[in-house]
């Protein structure tokens, strides 16, 4: 079931303060008595909050998300389209949206907002909290941040901070946007938006979203029959043709911005401390063939953190493999839990 809660007023960790502020979130199952039977999933990038769709495995009777005996939370990120506040809302101040003013969300703002909705719910203690890429940042900070909440944390294929290699991915995306001839520095028309730049972005992220193993067993050089060019070219123009129509330009830039942020080092540490000094339970699970976030990145983690398990997923479709070998996964969380 989807709900938004209503936020007051919201302080970034850059000092902005935004006003009534929605958070989208959807949950399945109930608390139990004490409150402190909650399983938090955070999604990635450009997905929503139906973890019913992209992980059925895992919530589902048996599942390693059984709604029957877990109350499963996943909230909206801070500039995602799907209902959380974001460069779409309508800023109360004037009636019209925030676009191209909207102010640079970190990892660790989405994890303080996010709170306040927990607050709200009366949520004791979350018994565990997983994600994967985006969502992964956000497991991260959530122990870190909220040490006596959290009991558990499942971060896949994701490091403890966003990678040069992934910055510059960033922003190469970012620029196919902010070139396109309707982008006008954010200040596009609703009905003319740079379709033609977030398309582009969108196919330069799905190649990093696979691996070169992956194009060659599916596509190889194979010719699309209509189109007569090659099947990979096919694939990349459907993927960008599906993504213009559900997402925005404005959201995927603050998004992939936000993402930059990443880095759980606390002040007056080295990232190595302060990943010694997460002392929850951690199943960390990297992916052999992630281009992304490379499995040296999850073995830091896991090589560091006082109480974990690593699990490496052999599996050739690249980062994405978190969404495709979906029945692997439950059994690799419901084995751990």
């Amino acid at each position: 079931m989807q709900h938004v809660e209503f936020i007051d007023s919201f302080t970034f960790e850059s000092g902005e303060v935004l006003h009534q502020v929605p958070v989208t979130f959807s949950t399945w199952g109930k608390l139990n008595k004490d409150a402190d039977n909650a399983i938090i999933v955070c999604h990635s990038l450009t997905a929503n909050t139906d973890v019913n769709e992209w992980w059925p495995d895992l919530l589902t009777p048996g599942g390693a998300f059984d709604p029957a005996d877990h109350f499963v939370i996943c909230l909206n990120v801070i500039g995602s389209p799907y209902g959380t506040v974001s460069p779409l809302t309508i800023k109360p101040s004037n009636g019209k949206p925030y676009g191209n003013n909207f102010p640079l969300p970190t990892i660790r703002d989405n994890i303080k907002l996010h709170k306040v909705v927990l607050d709200k719910l009366e949520i004791n203690q979350v018994y565990c909290v997983i994600g994967a890429s985006l969502g992964g940042m956000q497991a991260l900070e959530w122990a870190i941040q909220y040490p006596d909440l959290v009991k558990k944390i499942i971060p896949i294929a994701v490091g403890a901070s966003h990678s040069a290699w992934c910055i510059g991915l960033s922003e190469v995306q970012c620029q196919c946007i902010e070139n396109d001839p309707n982008w006008n520095d954010g200040n596009y028309e609703p009905e003319e938006p740079p379709k033609k730049g977030l398309g582009l972005a969108r196919m330069m992220a799905m190649i990093s979203y696979r691996s070169p193993q992956a194009f060659h067993k599916k596509f190889n050089r194979q010719i699309n029959d209509k189109t007569k060019d090659f099947d990979v070219k096919s694939y990349l123009k459907h993927q960008e043709e599906s993504f213009i129509k559900r997402f925005d330009a404005n959201c995927y830039i603050t998004l992939i911005k936000s993402m930059d942020t990443h880095d759980i080092t606390l002040p007056g540490m080295t990232i190595v401390e302060t990943i010694k000094g997460i002392r929850q339970d951690a199943l960390v699970i990297g992916i052999a063939s992630d281009i992304l976030y490379p499995v040296n990145e999850q073995y830091f983690l896991s090589d560091n953190l006082p109480n974990s398990k690593m699990v490496l997923f052999d599996y050739p479709h690249g980062h994405d493999a978190f969404l495709i070998e979906v029945e692997k996964l439950n059994e690799a969380i419901k084995d751990w839990l």
